[in-house]
């Protein structure tokens, strides 16, 4: 009827501003959504932190219970190598179990939590656009700004119920100096820190259209922050001050608990995220701020091939590797000559690096060292091993196999990026940790039996690599079991010698087979059974492969 007014035509209420739903609207019910969807990593990562943490208190209460023993480690701490890897210098005033907490724990706890706030966010944001999910979503009633609220939300509820579970925690285990004060304030240092690192994730999932984008520019922040914690620990203090780590540090908790450094993370942290909402509205669902680089009109010989396609796939993620590994030589390395001194005093030490073996501390202590250089290029392997998997399941590589690429081509390309990349990480990390202990010890000839310690760690891996080969070929839905192997070779390799476990535990990981070099001598028989144990696990995981349908989209 020409002429008739409608409700909807109604004065004032144009009908594009009705229809539009608020900004938050189905903010609650996504949250719900992804709450459920995260129970059982969220519940994993909120166990591992605690627990982690609970163990090291306890280990500290055990092996510096007597003044000497805490005085002998102010004396080893009480350096520039030292300070870099822990923290400020005042926690070395009044050295007790909670001080050492707070020292040595609360920089490394920092990056795990916010490697788990970042990668919570970009998951529930980026990821879900670039599968496409957001966009059939938000085509309901649900507001622009709903997936990133519901996203932050859930790394709220993580960081506050991992300082939850750790101040009930610490508490509970009535360690000398760690009091209910201390306890709360080393938890919601924690979650301070965690908040931090979402809202970057929030900015940094608006700037770049793709999930592994965004997450490698909020883990640079990460990194970009702990080297300036690092550096400002050691000479200007200022260097600190321009670091998240560095104020959570400043809490001085289990010595001063100061709470006022908590503010400013809170108010960077609602900067942040407050930012990533203003940059979510000025780009489309499924693009990025940041332009996308035009690429070449023909790909290069080398992207023709699945090797080679396969490498630029895997490409970041070695590069990210390969900077942590070698900064992690770096760091062990230059506390390789202090060795000695270290553990002059503490007797569980002592007996631990006895028990591997060496002609020297320093050479025990670069063997208990390697363990966790090699558990750190396991966490890539697997990495490297299951991207297949992601592939299946992201519909791509059913396009690629439609074609005359065979299935055994296609996942022997991952396997050999997994082998090689993680060979060559091992070999850079013991070439770093070489130099840097050389120059430490005064010992030239530490770079060559460094790095040949690293790689003797090569088949190990290779074994990693098989296990998650063939959880993909036969039991894809549980690859995930794969990461059982890196995590149960560092708490048997790394603090089984410290709490004296069983060597039959040992004797379970691929990589308590391996020689500890450079204590121990070399023998050639377990790295020849490992590399036979990984060729029969790839081989009979591309078997699987080739039999079992695909998971299609």
């Amino acid at each position: 009827m020409t002429g008739v007014a409608t409700p909807l035509d109604a004065p004032g209420r144009p009908t594009s501003a009705r229809m539009q739903p608020a900004a938050l609207t189905g903010t609650g019910t996504l949250l719900r959504f992804n709450l459920r969807r995260e129970r059982v990593r969220m519940s994993v990562w909120l166990l591992a932190l605690t627990l982690g943490t609970l163990a090291t208190a306890a280990e500290y209460k055990t092996l510096y219970s007597a003044p000497e023993e805490r005085a002998a480690a102010v004396s080893s701490m009480d350096s520039p190598a030292a300070l870099a890897m822990t923290g400020p210098r005042p926690y070395l005033a009044d050295y007790t179990a909670g001080a050492m907490l707070g020292h040595q724990m609360l920089g490394f706890m920092a990056v795990l939590v916010g490697l788990m706030s970042v990668l919570t966010v970009i998951r529930h944001t980026r990821d879900e656009e670039e599968t496409g999910r957001a966009e059939l979503v938000r085509s309901t009633v649900v507001g622009h700004h709903a997936h990133l609220a519901a996203a932050l939300a859930v790394a709220v509820v993580a960081d506050l119920g991992l300082a939850l579970l750790l101040a009930l925690g610490l508490t509970a285990t009535g360690i000398d100096g760690v009091g209910p004060g201390g306890a709360l304030l080393y938890g919601l240092a924690h979650a301070a820190i965690g908040l931090v690192f979402a809202g970057v994730a929030a900015i940094t999932a608006q700037l770049t259209a793709h999930t592994r984008g965004a997450s490698g520019l909020a883990l640079a922040a990460i990194g970009v922050a702990y080297v300036l914690r690092a550096s400002g620990d050691v000479g200007n203090d200022a260097l600190s001050w321009l670091s998240p780590i560095g104020w959570i540090q400043r809490t001085y908790v289990f010595v001063d608990d100061r709470w006022w450094p908590l503010v400013l993370c809170l108010l960077l942290a609602a900067a942040t995220a407050s930012y990533g909402f203003v940059l979510s509205t000025r780009r489309d669902v499924g693009a990025g701020l940041r332009p996308a680089r035009l690429g070449r009109r023909t790909a290069s010989d080398a992207l023709t091939r699945p090797s080679g396609f396969a490498l630029r796939l895997h490409r970041a993620a070695l590069l990210g590797f390969a900077a942590g590994l070698c900064l992690m030589g770096v760091m062990y390395g230059s506390i390789l000559g202090e060795a000695a001194d270290m553990v002059e005093s503490v007797e569980q030490l002592q007996e631990a690096l006895k028990d591997i073996g060496g002609a020297t501390v320093a050479e025990s202590f670069a063997s208990m060292v390697m363990v966790v250089v090699a558990v750190v290029a396991a966490v890539y392997v697997v990495m490297a091993a299951l991207r297949p998997r992601a592939e299946e399941n992201a519909g791509r590589a059913e396009p690629l196999l439609a074609t005359g690429l065979s299935r055994s081509r296609w996942l022997g390309s991952h396997v050999a990026v997994a082998l090689t990349g993680g060979t060559a990480l091992l070999v850079l990390a013991g070439l770093c940790f070489g130099v840097s202990g050389a120059a430490s010890a005064g010992d030239g000839s530490l770079v060559l039996e460094l790095t040949l310690a690293a790689a003797a760690y090569a088949p190990a891996l290779w074994v990693t690599v098989g296990v998650a080969v063939l959880l993909f070929g036969w039991f894809p839905r549980a690859g995930a079991a794969a990461w059982i192997v890196p995590v149960y070779a560092f708490l048997v390799g790394y603090l089984g010698p410290i709490l004296q476990l069983p060597d039959g535990l040992t004797n379970l990981s691929p990589f308590g087979h391996v020689p500890r070099l450079p204590a121990a001598p070399m023998t050639w028989t377990p790295l020849l059974a490992l590399t036979a144990v990984a060729a029969g696990l790839i081989a009979l995981g591309i078997a699987g492969f080739r039999r079992r349908d695909l998971d299609t989209k």
